[in-house]
């Protein structure tokens, strides 16, 4: 009995597992690699800010808002047409990166006129067909610049 639990603890000590460490650990910082995406760069330089960051097989976007690509407010006092814009706006980002919006795992969305947003919510039901991902929806009394009704941001991760 002895001899064999010796056997056993000196076969354990002879398995060298270093190497497959070493590669696991290579993988794994290789797959964490940040990535930075900035769709309207001189804008996003202006604000100081990436609109999207990848780590991993996990994307951070940014909140989407209805703007034209020099910054500017666009579908004012339209929270519907806002909307729309910020998830065609979304749609891009997630294009960049081969994601669609069945990837998405959380969505916020913060708005100045939860009433008003609530009424319109129904859009959201064209854009998420498969799954729904998380969703929290903040009221705020403003958003910059203050004639943006909606702010959407997402996470997304996606699968190998």
């Amino acid at each position: 009995m002895l001899f064999a639990l010796a056997f056993t603890i000196q076969s354990c000590e002879q398995k060298e597992k270093k190497p497959q460490i070493e590669v696991e650990k290579e993988a794994i910082l290789e797959s964490e690699k940040t990535e930075y995406f900035l769709l309207r760069p001189e804008v996003e330089k202006a604000y100081v800010y990436s609109h999207e960051v990848k780590i991993g097989n996990d994307i951070k976007i940014s909140g989407a808002v209805s703007m034209d690509d020099e910054g500017n407010p666009t579908a004012i006092d339209d929270l519907e047409q806002q909307m729309k814009n910020c998830y065609a706006e979304l749609e891009k980002i997630l294009k960049h990166y081969d994601c669609t919006f069945d990837d998405v795992v959380v969505e916020n969305i913060f708005t100045t006129n939860m009433a008003l947003m609530l009424n319109k919510s129904n859009y959201r039901a064209e854009i998420y067909k498969n799954h729904f991902p998380t969703l929290s929806w903040l009221g705020a009394k403003e958003l910059a610049p203050q004639k943006f009704m909606i702010e959407i941001e997402l996470e997304v991760h996606k699968s190998e």
